[in-house]
């Protein structure tokens, strides 16, 4: 099966949103309960792109959507402009397949395009895939938050990892 990466269309959103949904349905990676609609996510979507943050999709030949990746602002500050938080999700019966390593590269590729310094992730501290992933990359772990989240009657630890993008920068 041929897999692409590409920014994402209108027409990818209900693919995006059986990911997303799943995700607060079943998962931990996501401390939602509240399942979205597909306004909810053409919001999102119109609002990362006026931002000009980027969205992008793993698809098959067939042009189904197999997971899907970005990343927003991290705070709101003007002194956190040259950092960027990420998220990736992969459809259920697609992980393991390397979609992760595709879309975490495109994404990493664009951060450093976009001259940005900092990509932040926040994981759910259990998910080891996900924190072995960020290895992968270069992302070192700087902080754990124990309890910080609850889903599904339990408390959930929060794990926050980074890479430094541009790390020769020694200022903006």
């Amino acid at each position: 099966m041929s897999i692409s990466i590409r920014d994402a269309r209108d027409d990818d959103l209900p693919g995006i949103l059986a990911i997303y949904n799943d995700a607060v349905l079943h998962s931990t990676a996501l401390w939602i309960e509240t399942l979205a609609d597909l306004a909810n996510r053409r919001a999102w979507l119109i609002e990362r792109e006026t931002a000009g943050f980027p969205v992008l999709v793993a698809h098959d030949s067939n042009g189904e959507v197999l997971g899907y990746a970005s990343y927003g602002g991290w705070r709101s500050n003007e002194g956190f402009r040259h950092t960027v938080e990420h998220s990736l999700y992969v459809r259920a019966d697609q992980r393991g397949r390397g979609l992760g390593v595709l879309l975490l590269s495109a994404l990493i590729e664009r951060a450093r395009a976009a001259e940005l310094h900092v990509m932040v992730a926040a994981i759910e501290s259990g998910n080891l895939a996900s924190i072995g992933l960020h290895q992968r990359f270069g992302f070192s772990t700087t902080g754990q938050m124990p309890q910080v989240g609850c889903k599904f009657g339990r408390w959930f630890d929060l794990t926050f990892m980074q890479l430094t993008l541009t790390p020769e920068r020694s200022a903006p």
